[in-house]
């Protein structure tokens, strides 16, 4: 699985914090779910956690899943 790259975060005052993927808005956290973005992403890899955040990470099974046969032909 290829490590997340292209993340970054701004912790904007009054307003939360937003995440962006290679300079386009992906998510913005407000109160207490900033503040554990902002413990987390500072103790640990802040690209791992950004794409966990923000949702934008591959689970390892998206080959298994395109040659299921629900999904041949799409």
């Amino acid at each position: 699985m290829a490590k997340p790259e292209g993340f970054s975060y701004e912790d904007q005052p009054g307003a939360g914090v937003l995440i962006s993927h290679h300079g386009r808005p992906a998510t913005r956290l407000r109160g207490s779910s900033a503040d554990r973005f902002l413990n987390e992403v500072r103790s640990g890899d802040a690209q791992l956690v950004m794409a966990r955040w923000t949702g934008n990470y591959k689970r390892g099974n998206e080959r298994t899943a395109r040659d299921h046969p629900r999904n041949r032909g799409r």
